[in-house]
């Protein structure tokens, strides 16, 4: 059964985005949130960031604000691999399916992290483009953002350029050093142009690759934490090394494999791949 409709198709393909109600069961989303407080309670005992993923970096990345007290865990890598309830809504929540119909029917997974902005701590994302860290044969790829909480106004939501997607790929890098952020005239140029994307716990903002995109600070006293997981097309293959490897990488998820491999053509400079826990440091230390 088709779950989406054929409007929320052509605005996903017009604007590069699409909010859907209802991506996860109220079950699996409670599960979410559960491992989600067990990691928030267990930062408090670190000072840094701390654990170890597939490629020898931390797992879980702390804000430099981050305190017992006042605890700052800004992002968790690649949590399927350490959690069978993160593992299953990868795999089997109904994202997956809304996904395969708009770049399906076969798709892999790619990568998997959690990103939390709690209350007091200074998270922000400066604008990029999530395919420019992340180069594929074909751009048939989508970053689909999970609300696990309710995501307002207030507490730091996404920002995006809709329709930025059918344009260029902007350079991260500056001055000779990769920010993971387009250049400020780039922003500037486009602020008219933002929209949020907001909506209750339970949702996901199904987000083309390639469109330009932000978020500011929470500014609220209550958290604001998404599941972003990608996904792309069965036959596109990657053009530089994964920044986020995990033993599920290239999973297929929907459909079967074809045995081909499609290509498009574009321009753009090779990213590099972060040494530090996260792309938060590189946009850090671009300052």
């Amino acid at each position: 059964m088709a779950q989406l409709t054929e409007a929320q198709k052509d605005q996903f393909w017009t604007e590069g985005v699409l909010v859907v109600e209802d991506a996860v069961t109220a079950d699996e989303l409670a599960q979410l949130r559960a491992v989600i407080n067990g990691w928030i309670e267990e930062s408090r005992q670190h000072t840094e960031d701390y654990g170890e993923t597939l490629d020898g970096r931390k797992r879980f990345d702390l804000e430099p604000s981050h305190t017992a007290q006042q605890p700052a865990l800004r992002r968790v890598q690649s949590p399927e691999e350490v959690s069978d309830v993160f593992a299953h809504v990868m795999r089997n929540a109904r994202t997956v399916d809304l996904v395969a119909e708009l770049i399906g029917p076969a798709i892999r997974f790619h990568h998997g992290k959690v990103n939390t902005k709690l209350p007091g701590a200074a998270t922000k994302v400066k604008f990029h483009q999530d395919f420019t860290f992340q180069p594929m044969t074909n751009d048939d790829m989508i970053t689909a953002l999970l609300f696990v909480d309710d995501v307002t106004l207030d507490n730091g939501p996404l920002e995006v350029v809709p329709g930025s997607h059918k344009g260029p790929l902007y350079s991260l890098w500056h001055n000779g050093v990769f920010t993971g952020a387009v250049a400020d005239e780039v922003h500037d140029a486009h602020q008219d142009r933002i929209t949020t994307c907001i909506g209750k716990a339970g949702s996901v903002c199904l987000m083309h690759a390639s469109l330009l995109h932000g978020s500011a600070p929470n500014l609220s006293d209550g958290p604001r934490t998404l599941y972003i997981t990608t996904y792309y097309s069965e036959d596109a293959v990657e053009l530089s090394p994964n920044a986020l490897p995990s033993t599920l990488t290239h999973e297929l998820v929907r459909g079967e494999v074809s045995g081909m491999i499609r290509c498009i053509a574009y321009e753009m400079e090779r990213p590099e791949v972060p040494k530090d826990t996260s792309f938060f440091a590189q946009q850090e230390n671009a300052n």
